[in-house]
């Protein structure tokens, strides 16, 4: 092989100055494990350079950057919390909550928490639907001019703001006026004779029948009313309705 070939590597090229500084030619230019890969196959260049790569790889201590990624741990729920749970006991099938209406429920806990309020009252249920958004409760919302941003506004300006240094539990309590609207929309399934899910139309019935609540007094001042609640509900029940 020319010597200027190899003279792009760095151990060859050190050997040619060595050769040119003493005069003499060096007896050979591979180092000892390129030389027996040279006297088994004539095309020594690619299958040795492939090969010393390999062992360097295999040797070195570096390896590929994980960054570490904490486990995602989720649960899912069927039901939401009731008062009074031993009243289903004499029913034969007790409705579960559809997975928006679960959705909204959790939202309306993060949203209490944003909020830092020791509670999780109807005012966070009303802003829970509006943040999943996906509902027809939500739309239904929507299309009346009701929005998560005033919701929010009215919510403020009635409970007011909350101390900035109070940290709220992961999980706020539920208010009593909450809790009995969570009650009554699994009652209004039951009662109806429906047996598909309890849906956010039915959690936002629930907060309306609250009349002392906040969540049915900020929704009263944003336009709510009687009649929509009617047109809700209708829009809502029916066979194969699917909360969406």
């Amino acid at each position: 092989m020319a010597a200027h070939s190899l003279a792009n590597l760095p151990w060859a090229t050190q050997a040619i100055t060595q050769s040119n500084l003493h005069g003499a030619k060096p007896k050979s230019l591979l180092p000892h494990s390129l030389k027996s890969c040279t006297s088994q196959n004539p095309s020594w260049l690619g299958s040795a350079t492939t090969h010393m790569t390999n062992l360097s790889f295999q040797s070195s201590n570096l390896r590929p950057y994980f960054p570490a990624r904490r486990p995602i741990a989720a649960t899912v729920a069927s039901s939401l919390p009731t008062a009074n749970p031993e009243r289903f006991a004499s029913i034969e099938k007790v409705p579960k909550w559809s997975w928006r209406a679960i959705k909204a429920f959790a939202m309306a806990e993060l949203e209490a928490r944003k909020l830092k309020y020791a509670n999780t009252g109807t005012e966070a249920l009303l802003m829970g639907v509006l943040i999943e958004g996906t509902s027809l409760a939500a739309k239904y919302l929507w299309t009346n001019g009701i929005t998560l941003f005033k919701v929010r506004e009215e919510t403020i300006k009635l409970l007011g703001k909350a101390d900035m240094y109070f940290f709220p539990p992961e999980q706020p309590p539920l208010t009593e006026s909450a809790q009995k609207a969570l009650d009554w929309a699994v009652d209004h399934k039951l009662k109806s004779g429906d047996t598909g899910e309890v849906t956010t139309s039915d959690l936002l019935l629930g907060i309306w029948s609250e009349v002392e609540s906040p969540g049915h007094k900020i929704l009263a001042k944003l336009g709510f009313s009687d009649e929509k609640a009617k047109e809700l509900e209708s829009l809502s029940t029916g066979p194969g309705f699917i909360d969406g």
